[in-house]
């Protein structure tokens, strides 16, 4: 599956500590490699922010899926991204 980021969930990314990217990164890279990457994920009760959510350490990273395609929409801290 493809995924691609939202100009606002690249520039949250941004904005994260270097080894926090670098996870980020490597982890949606190995969770859209995977044959079914959805298993990996959670749905999110307000479909307001998005649809699915990765779990990455204290990181999420919330998502919509369109025609085989994942658009990234939100990356931050689990404190601050539900707000």
């Amino acid at each position: 599956m493809e995924y691609f980021f939202k100009p606002s969930a690249l520039r949250s990314l941004k904005k994260l500590p270097k080894a926090d990217q670098v996870r980020v990164l490597k982890k949606l890279e190995f969770f859209f490699s995977q044959e079914h990457p959805l298993q990996f994920a959670k749905p999110i009760k307000d479909k307001t922010l998005g649809s699915f959510r990765f779990r990455i350490g204290d990181i999420r990273a919330i998502f919509d899926v369109e025609q085989h395609r994942a658009f990234i929409l939100f990356i931050g801290n689990r404190k601050d991204i539900y707000r």
